[in-house]
């Protein structure tokens, strides 16, 4: 059971140029709400997984309410997880192209839907990504490491993101033509976090043209430590289903190699104490934790196969 709120705008507003979709679980979408800004050819579809705070909901109506871009909120009764959350967004939005914004994220830039909207009238892509950032300073020890992998992983310019095409892709800043999404949905049969978005990149990769853009979000959502380690350590099922369903990209990735060297060696998870110590010790060199995390990951990965 889904509840639905449509501002004054959104009753008027039948053929907006662009949807923007915004999930949420535990997360409050306010503040990204008001960085948005005031446009009348969007609308925003913000959409609540199950949560039912009704703090935040009570206080994202009143907001909503007050604003005059378009604005519908859907307040689902439970969580349905991440892949279905998007996909319901994506069947109640009007417009041709969608921009999904992960609710912890923040528009860099005055023009940041502006810019999209030019990239959409360019009709050259399928699917642009925006790429994001990470704040340039250091937050708490306990976020740190979350930052520092960011920084290395993540926050890559488009040029670097164009060369490896789908690898580089994830939905916390993702425009999508809806035809694609009507015909390539996000998998619903990933559970709990991680490799969805990635499933999913590879597979319209395959028929669709993907745009590495310089359009980035800021990621306020850092995790802390104990949540890195736990959502390695429970991912691996979602890893293999990557990997089973693309075998010749996983092949290529770094990961893979190391998750498959670690299943050769007996005895591997004996040393995932040592990791989490490692991962843990907030004074130790930053690349130090950061390849233990790795290790971490690719020990708990491994055994996922088995």
């Amino acid at each position: 059971m889904i509840d639905i709120y449509e501002n004054t705008a959104a009753k008027r507003n039948k053929s907006p140029r662009l949807s923007v979709l915004i999930p949420y679980f535990r997360d409050d979408p306010a503040k990204l709400l008001s960085a948005l800004g005031t446009h009348v050819d969007i609308e925003i579809l913000i959409y609540d997984d199950g949560t039912q705070d009704p703090v935040i909901n009570k206080a994202l109506t009143s907001l909503a309410s007050k604003i005059s871009t378009p604005v519908r909120l859907l307040f689902a009764h439970e969580n349905k997880g991440r892949s279905t959350a998007r996909n319901i967004l994506t069947e109640n939005a009007k417009a041709e192209w969608v921009l999904f914004l992960d609710a912890d994220m923040l528009p860099l830039g005055e023009n940041f839907v502006a810019d999209y909207l030019r990239e959409i009238e360019k009709n050259d892509s399928d699917i642009i990504f925006g790429g994001f950032s990470v704040v340039a300073e250091k937050q708490s020890n306990d976020t740190e490491l979350h930052r520092y992998f960011s920084l290395i992983s993540d926050c890559l310019s488009a040029e670097e993101r164009t060369k490896f095409g789908p690898q580089y892709i994830c939905s916390s800043n993702l425009c999508v033509r809806t035809s694609v999404l009507a015909a390539c949905g996000f998998d619903t049969s990933f559970e709990g976090w991680g490799w969805e978005d990635s499933e999913w990149a590879a597979r319209v990769a395959k028929s669709y043209t993907i745009k590495h853009a310089e359009i980035p979000a800021l990621h306020l959502g850092l995790e802390s430590t104990e949540t890195l380690l736990s959502r390695f350590k429970t991912s691996g099922a979602n890893y293999v289903k990557f990997t089973s369903a693309h075998p010749e990209l996983a092949k290529t990735l770094t990961l893979y190699k190391m998750v498959h060297k670690f299943k050769k060696i007996p005895g591997q998870k004996l040393l995932r104490p040592l990791y989490a110590v490692l991962v843990r010790m907030n004074f130790a060199p930053a690349k130090l934790r950061l390849l233990a995390l790795k290790l971490w990951r690719a020990s708990w990965y491994a055994e996922a196969f088995s």
